[in-house]
This record gives structure tokens, C-alpha cells and sequence, in this order.
């Protein structure tokens, strides 16, 4: 939508399947017949199967709100919808967008566009919540976020509630529940996605709350038929509750496990952490595992430190500013959540370290030891480690 990336750079090209000796067939499952072992596809051909891999993804929620019909409200779920709204906005000359949820998403594309078009965007997002990145960010975090997204002229309206999509044939603006009125030429809507599992539930297959079940190996209650990505529920690594788990790196990682699984291995799926990222402007946001509010939700007793960091040490010109936040399950002293805020872009990447702790149980006192890979022009000094000096804020918390 921005101008940065071409379409077909984002999409793996049937012929380098092909050179790898895929047929790629491009057409309409209407039906899996799983007794006879067949796939029958629109164009009336009809494909015998060994086994049968399910990647049907999920498609975007478009909430009951009045005018969502109208043309100009948006949903962004893939390419075709990429290029649907970037052909809007130039035919259009659209100028007022509004955006309704402050997810990545959102946030992203708000800034991508605010960055990149040429004339000068009037760009509103409004979400429910009382802070952007909602899913990703406690508001102590987010406020951070907010007033850098807004001194770069982003309107953010939070704790506020889109009531009405106004317009005759195609939008004009979006009504709030404050009674304020945003000028709109395009909406954009981004509040989650539902997963695709019409044809697993045609087959028979059983569903769980947040999607196709599966087993840790993406068998489904058919061992002869596999499923993973966006239309599959997953399993939250430190709950071992399912979630719904709709981010790239789990999909990735599924469909990797279940060709293992048909090549003859036996690995499993650890669950998720829904570990992600999100860029805008010179800002980067990480997060990993649980946020302070979704621990307390789940059950958990947390201790928390935040910690202000810098990309190199004090005396290095070029030094960035970046904060992290690490959370703690006060019961077994196991960190159990993570979130960055950066001005740079390599210290976000350091979520990853946050990660690998949570999956191998690491406790307050274990972190306070550790040590990070140092030097003046990419870390902080060593004495500043962001990590261990969060542990060691968590380990005096436990004291008092």
C-alpha cells in the first residue's frame, strides 16, 4: 500500500514449486470426501490423497457497525486486499482515513501511509481500549508509544467506541460514541480474525474454540489429514490453554512440523507465545508471552520492573533510547512476559533472548547472571544489561 514492495515480492512464484516438482493447481475446494481419500475442486477434477495438509487460513472481522457496507470501509487480510485499498486511496485522492482498532496492523499501515504518501494524510485511529497495541502493550508501555505516534500527527483516540459509518453509497466519516464526528474518505477496520473452517467442518473434523483441533504433530481428528496456520487453534506455551495463536511465525512453523510429520519425524509443536513485532516511523515495538494485565487475567500473581535502556553505550554518538518491560509469575519466579519500546531498531530484536527465557523457565535469580554479547557500538554497557538489571529490580520486589 505504501509503494515500498511489489505484489509479487511477497509471494512464492508457482515456478520455483514447480522446479521443486509441485504441481500447484489453482482452483476452489468444494469438497473432501475423507473416506474415499478425494479432493473435488470447482472445475468438476477430482484428486485422490495419502494424506492432506489444511491451510485455510482466517479472514477478518468486520463487526455489526452501521455503514460497513458503504464503500470505502476496509479489511486487510492479503494481497488482494493490499492492493484493493492502495487503488482506493489514489483513485479517490483520498486524504481523511480513519482507522478503527489500534492493533499492528492499524498502527503499521497508519504510519506506513502517513511516511510514505506524497500529499499529507489526515490520519485517525480510534480504539475501544485505553491504549494502542492493546494485545501487545500494558498501558504504562503504550502511553510511551502514543505520544511519539502522535507528536509524528497521528490523532489517537482511546476509551472511545466507533458507533456509525456515515455516508451516501461510499463513506464520509465515522461517528464516535463521545458523539464526535471523524471526517473519513476511507475506513479502515482491524478487530481480529476468524478462522476458515467451513471445509473441516464439511469433512467432520473436530473443531475447538479457536479453530481446527489439532494434535502437538498438526493431526487433526483424522490422522490422515493435517492442518496448521491461521485456521487452527493453538495452545498458549505457559498456560497450555488454547488461544487462537493468528501470527506469521506459529503458521511458518506448523507447516514445517507437518511436513516432518510426512517425511516420518516426531516433533512436536511447543505452543505459542505470540511473540511479535511492530514498526512506525523510527519506533519499533516487540512483546512476547503475557502483558501484566493479561497475566493478572489468567490468574497470576506478577512482579514487574521496566528498565530504560540505550542502542550503544552513553559516550557513542548515534545512542538511541529503548525501555523494557519484563514480567515475573511471583509464585514460581518464572518470567513469563516481555515488551520493548525502541527508538532503534536492533534492541527490539532482543524480545528473541526474552523468548528463549520463557520457553526454557528461567526464574528472577537465573537472570540476574546473565550476561549479554557487549559492545560500545551495539549494546549498552555491561553493567546497564537491560535484562539483568530488570532481574535484579524483580529480585528486590520480592523482598519487600
Amino acid at each position: 500500500m505504501a509503494g515500498l514492495a511489489t505484489g509479487q515480492s511477497i509471494v512464492v512464484a508457482d515456478k520455483m514449486l514447480e522446479s521443486a516438482g509441485i504441481k500447484v493447481v489453482q482452483d476452489e475446494v468444494t469438497k473432501v470426501d475423507p473416506v474415499n481419500k478425494t479432493v473435488t475442486v470447482a472445475e468438476g477434477r477430482v484428486f485422490s490423497y495419502d494424506k492432506l495438509f489444511l491451510a485455510t487460513g482466517a479472514s477478518a472481522i468486520m463487526p455489526p457497525i452501521e455503514g460497513k457496507d458503504l464503500a470505502g470501509v476496509m479489511t486487510l487480510r492479503g494481497l488482494p486486499d493490499a492492493e484493493k485499498i492502495k487503488s482506493y486511496i489514489a483513485e479517490r485522492n483520498a486524504v481523511n482515513i480513519v482507522f478503527i482498532g489500534a492493533g499492528f496492523i492499524s498502527m503499521e499501515v497508519a504510519s506506513l501511509l502517513v511516511e510514505n504518501m506524497e500529499r499529507k494524510l489526515n490520519v485517525s485511529i480510534v480504539e475501544f481500549m485505553n491504549r494502542p497495541l492493546p494485545l501487545m502493550l500494558d498501558k504504562d508501555m503504550a502511553d510511551v508509544v502514543q505520544a511519539y505516534l502522535e507528536e509524528k500527527g497521528l490523532k489517537i483516540f482511546t476509551g472511545e467506541k466507533a458507533e456509525k459509518i456515515v455516508g451516501n453509497g461510499k463513506v464520509d466519516g465515522v461517528l464516535l460514541g463521545s458523539g464526535k464526528k471523524l471526517d473519513a474518505d476511507l475506513v479502515f477496520i482491524n478487530v481480529g480474525a476468524r478462522a476458515n473452517v467451513e471445509l473441516a467442518e464439511q469433512i467432520g473434523l473436530e473443531m475447538g474454540r479457536f479453530g481446527i483441533k489439532v494434535n502437538k504433530y498438526q493431526e487433526t481428528s483424522n490422522p490422515d489429514i493435517l492442518a496448521g496456520g491461521d485456521c487452527v487453534e493453538k495452545i498458549n506455551f505457559i498456560t497450555k490453554k488454547p488461544t487462537p495463536g493468528r501470527l506469521r511465525g506459529p503458521a511458518v512453523m506448523q507447516g514445517r512440523l507437518a511436513a516432518k510429520r510426512l517425511a516420518g519425524y516426531d516433533i512436536e509443536f511447543p505452543g505459542v507465545l505470540d511473540a511479535g513485532g511492530c514498526k512506525m516511523f523510527d519506533m519499533t515495538v516487540s512483546a512476547t508471552g503475557f502483558s501484566e494485565e493479561r497475566a493478572a487475567e489468567e490468574g497470576f500473581q506478577s512482579v514487574c520492573a521496566t528498565v530504560d535502556s540505550r542502542s550503544k553505550h552513553v559516550m557513542i554518538p548515534g545512542m538511541k533510547p529503548w525501555k523494557i518491560k519484563l514480567i515475573f509469575d511471583k509464585k514460581t519466579r518464572k518470567l513469563i512476559g516481555g515488551q520493548i519500546v525502541s527508538h532503534a531498531v536492533a534492541p527490539a530484536k532482543e524480545i528473541d533472548a526474552v523468548t528463549a527465557f520463557i520457553l526454557a523457565g528461567k526464574t528472577i535469580e537465573e537472570l540476574t547472571t546473565f550476561t549479554c554479547a557487549c559492545n560500545p557500538d551495539i549494546s549498552s554497557e555491561p553493567s546497564a544489561e537491560p535484562i539483568t538489571v530488570a532481574a535484579e529490580q524483580a529480585l528486590q520486589k520480592l523482598k519487600l
